[in-house]
């Protein structure tokens, strides 16, 4: 976790407790005395709270930051949290209160959204998810802000922001496109193409693909352009035919041929790869995918965003994804 980030959530958590706090036990002391002024601390720790948690919408929307890989952890603990204060009002406070109290603002908050935050915990950990993505290494098929619903369900059940795998359901196969905590930073999530299975064989040159000795047949479709730049770069579009699995791919005849990839896939572990060819850091440079890393299958595209003219892509919501 990088230091900005750290900064960021001590702001966020600090200044979100002091106005918890006023909110809980000074207002009310407040009221009591007649007094409707905050302190201007106070009042100031409301404002920055706000600013801070509109960023952190911003960047889980809108920025190459990866907020998102928190929010599990985050909406867990709160989901608790209301949790417990809701069970221990049901069981203990509730009967001391008389019938005309007022419930405290924190227990009436806990009652509101407590099975709010459990049902989207429960949706959010076991069947899906939304992811945006950040870049253009899966173009043409992905586009840069598009918007993603990822099956949870679809590699297995784990426990709520975390790895631990309870249900296995089944096993990502070639072809599809899968969403994985990038080995060498689990904090980032990355979105890619499954090309590799453990045990296979896997040769990439020339800027073909092979499995197990059976070439992924390229049929050339037309020229393309590679659109995550500022500077679109004119690039060849072919399709791919990947064991019956018929997807876009991008190749810049540009750009030279790397050389030859010649690898076996480990057990436990996957070999992927992004439909943008020659502009996608993928498992040709930092390595293969473990199991445990797997987040979901990306099934279609929930809606898609243009920065660069800043209007919807109408045309792509809804897409299903192949």
């Amino acid at each position: 976790m990088s230091m900005g980030l750290v900064l960021y959530a001590v702001i966020l958590v600090g200044t979100g407790l002091l106005s918890l706090a006023d909110i809980l036990f000074w207002a009310p002391k407040r009221k009591q005395a007649a007094i409707e002024e905050r302190p201007s601390v106070v009042e100031f720790s409301r404002i920055v709270f706000i600013c801070a948690a509109l960023y952190g919408i911003y960047q889980l929307f809108f920025s190459k930051v990866n907020i998102g890989y928190y929010f599990p952890m985050i909406l867990t603990a709160i989901t608790v949290l209301t949790g417990i204060v809701y069970g221990l009002d049901k069981i203990i406070w509730a009967k001391k209160r008389s019938a005309e109290a007022k419930k405290p603002a924190l227990i009436e908050f806990s009652h509101s959204f407590f099975p709010v935050f459990l049902i989207v915990l429960l949706i959010r950990s076991f069947l899906v998810q939304p992811y945006r993505v950040p870049t253009g290494s899966l173009e043409p098929t992905v586009l840069p802000n598009d918007f993603l619903l990822v099956s949870q369900y679809s590699y297995g059940l784990k426990l709520p922001a975390t790895n631990i795998k309870f249900l296995n359901i089944s096993e990502p196969k070639h072809g599809e496109i899968a969403v994985f905590h990038y080995p060498l930073n689990p904090s980032i999530d990355y979105v890619k193409r499954i090309v590799g299975l453990p045990g296979d064989h896997i040769v990439y040159k020339d800027k073909t693909l092979f499995v197990n000795g059976v070439e992924a047949k390229q049929t050339y479709i037309g020229p393309a352009v590679d659109i995550e730049d500022d500077n679109p770069i004119p690039v060849l579009k072919y399709e791919e035919d990947l064991f019956g699995v018929k997807h876009a791919i991008l190749i810049n005849p540009d750009k030279p041929d790397e050389g030859t990839y010649d690898l076996y896939v480990p057990q436990g572990f996957y070999f992927a790869m992004g439909d943008n060819r020659d502009d996608s850091e993928d498992s040709r440079y930092w390595g293969f995918v473990p199991e445990r890393n797997f987040v979901g299958r990306a099934q279609f595209i929930l809606l898609s965003y243009d920065n660069q003219s800043g209007k919807p892509r109408w045309s792509r919501f809804g897409e299903v994804l192949k």
